[in-house]
């Protein structure tokens, strides 16, 4: 912990606090001989007390001026997660349900599914840290990589705006992959890309992909939204095998071939969409490092209420001495002794 002041000077002032050791707040009462009463240590330790008590009132007043304060720091930790980058397909086929159709009533659209469920997934760790990304025609960084759940949530819950009409799926991976930075240790790093179709890669293209994923080696998961009736990424065209005849399948190979582990998950619903998502979930447990943020934090009042408990302390020991009931008695007599046919406003 570390402490500073915002007016250190005041500080001079706390040799003022040993005062009470040279001179007495008390009462002196004079006797002929320090022999004429006993030893008492009961005294002794009360007398210590009220210099105790003096030193901590002045220390404490002095310190409270001072403006005393502890430092922000930056904590680093260690817990559970991973660093997920989000790549959602933003194309017009996103706007349509599972059953290839524009939603009515209460038919969920493949982009509202992904929503709801990427927002329950976002947060169910503290420590998981997120950076999502949209594609379509051209991509676009929602928000960055970040620790700050909140936010995460708020750019998933736009992403079943509607979309435009074609998917380029390169642009968005080359995105998608920069938001990893240039480091990461032993953090564990996750690509999932959440897709209801794909797009032909330029062959030169690819030699950049895969050059980015052999640097970062993140595990990567393509969530695809396969709409009834579609073609599996695993099946083959029945006439030419070609990226153009089957841009999924060839997609597929093409991850399978980037030498980092990689898994795909087919949903043709929101319930298989939310059984792929617990199943990342699980897969991603590593150790991640992260950062607490500690505010400053002000001590004056802790230093004041200090001052205050010593000037109580006082305050106590001056009432002890005043003997009250002998004040009473007195005024009792004074009253009296009051001659004979005197009236008491002409005493």
């Amino acid at each position: 912990m570390r402490l500073s002041a915002d007016t250190p000077w005041v500080l001079w002032l706390m040799p003022l606090a040993f005062l009470p050791l040279a001179v007495s707040s008390q009462r002196v009462t004079q006797v002929s001989s320090i022999a004429a009463g006993p030893v008492d240590g009961l005294s002794r330790l009360i007398g210590w007390i009220l210099r105790a008590a003096g030193i901590l009132a002045i220390a404490g007043l002095v310190v409270a001026l001072s403006g005393p304060y502890r430092t922000g720091e930056t904590i680093t930790r260690t817990g559970i997660g991973a660093q997920v980058s989000v790549l959602v397909d933003r194309s017009g086929s996103m706007n349509e349900t599972f059953a290839g159709r524009q939603p009515s009533g209460a038919e969920e659209s493949k982009a509202a599914a992904s929503r709801r469920l990427l927002g329950d997934f976002v947060g169910s760790r503290a420590h998981d840290q997120f950076a999502v990304t949209a594609f379509s025609t051209a991509p676009m960084l929602v928000v960055p990589m970040t620790d700050r759940h909140e936010a995460v949530r708020a750019a998933i819950a736009a992403i079943d705006r509607p979309g435009l009409d074609y998917t380029n799926v390169a642009r968005g991976l080359a995105m998608a992959l920069s938001q990893f930075g240039a480091t990461g240790g032993n953090v564990s790093r996750a690509l999932l890309i959440v897709s209801d179709g794909a797009a032909v890669i330029d062959p030169r293209v690819q030699g950049n992909l895969r050059a980015e994923f052999t640097r970062i080696r993140p595990n990567l998961y393509w969530l695809f939204l396969r709409t009834k009736g579609s073609p599996s990424i695993a099946d083959k065209p029945s006439g030419e095998d070609t990226p153009q005849a089957a841009p999924e399948r060839h997609l597929d190979l093409f991850f399978k071939s980037l030498g980092t582990p990689y898994r795909a998950f087919e949903a043709e619903g929101a319930e298989a969409v939310a059984e792929a998502i617990r199943q990342i979930e699980r897969l991603e447990r590593d150790p991640i490092p992260y950062t607490e943020q500690r505010p400053r934090r002000d001590l004056s009042g802790w230093a004041y209420v200090l001052s205050l408990i010593g000037l109580l302390v006082l305050v106590a020991g001056k009432l002890a001495e005043a003997d009250l009931s002998l004040r009473r008695r007195r005024g009792r007599v004074d009253a009296s002794v009051v001659e004979p046919g005197t009236s008491r406003l002409a005493t």
